[in-house]
């Protein structure tokens, strides 16, 4: 059956795109005319703009689009929401702000207590994963899923824990660099490696976890979070089944594969870049040694 028959407010939320778009206009405004409200604020590169307009249509893409309903009707669906929301978007976040306006921010009391008691690298990591495993266990998972109030804390509470894990790794703001490239290295395994049971436990589980793809009346519920209470009401929608491409046990393991699959592209990324810029300094370092100091090449033996 097409999913059209939930309707437009469904399927492109109008309400989260203005949400979105008011998102978009305080960034460029705060970067325009009032940048000169801040300390050592300078016009935004290229590169910043083009990071934040990215992590912005994503937002909206896996929270304003047919992908939001579609993670109520499939879990490999969600599993994708899930990787895009907290693996992909909070990095191009960081990377967007520039760091002039993220001091200013950073200045904000409850967010700089936030930040100095959440975003040191152990304890952001180890609460991400935890939380987030939390989320996806099953008594957790379907009561997120049927009260518009828990899901949007619980969304919400994981994406700070993904922006304030991710903090460590990326900020460019010299009074937040704690970690050494080895040290970044060692979060980015350290987060594969904790992540890994919650994949494992959906890849291995011979039964279906969760009743919300299941059980009709869980699954209404369920849509009642994103679908208006009018079209579901008059709407025929039947069983969750008719919308599902696959069983629902393949596509629960689907969803795990997915999510590490995912996992580990982000991280290979990240893992890239910073053993590179490891690399460049090291390089930095040697051309910066006197000459006598230096690796030379063996000299010929002369004849």
């Amino acid at each position: 059956m097409s999913i059209d028959i939930f309707g437009f407010v469904a399927l492109w939320s109008p309400y989260y795109f203005m949400f979105v778009l008011s998102l978009l206009i305080a960034y460029f405004v705060f970067t325009g005319p009032l940048r000169d409200n801040f300390k050592d604020a300078a016009p935004p590169t290229t590169k910043e703009q083009s990071y934040f307009v990215a992590s912005m249509v994503l937002l909206y893409a896996v929270k304003g689009s047919p992908i939001d309903l579609l993670s109520h009707l499939s879990f490999s669906a969600h599993m994708v929401q899930m990787a895009l929301l907290y693996l992909v978007i909070p990095p191009l976040v960081i990377k967007g702000i520039p760091n002039w306006l993220w001091r200013g921010i950073l200045r904000i009391p409850p967010i700089h207590f936030i930040f100095k008691l959440a975003a040191k690298p152990l304890v952001a990591i180890i609460l991400f994963n935890f939380v987030f495993s939390m989320y996806h266990m099953p008594v957790v998972f379907e009561t997120v899923k049927s009260h518009w109030f828990y899901h949007g804390i619980m969304t919400t509470t994981i994406f700070i824990l993904a922006l304030l894990m991710w903090w460590p790794m990326l900020t460019t703001i010299q009074e937040w660099m704690k970690l050494s490239h080895l040290q970044k290295i060692g979060c980015i395994f350290l987060g594969g490696v904790l992540l890994t049971p919650a994949c494992a436990l959906l890849i291995f589980a011979d039964v279906p976890l969760y009743s919300t793809y299941t059980d009709p009346d869980a699954w209404a519920q369920a849509l009642a979070l994103c679908v208006p209470a009018d079209v579901l009401a008059s709407a025929n929608i039947g069983s969750p089944e008719m919308f599902q491409w696959l069983p629902v046990q393949e596509d629960q393991q689907l969803g795990g594969v997915l999510m590490k699959i995912m996992q580990e592209i982000v991280y290979g990324i990240v893992l890239f870049r910073v053993f590179f810029a490891w690399f460049n300094r090291e390089n930095r370092k040697v051309d910066e040694l006197p000459e006598e100091y230096r690796l030379t090449e063996d000299p010929q033996p002369t004849k």
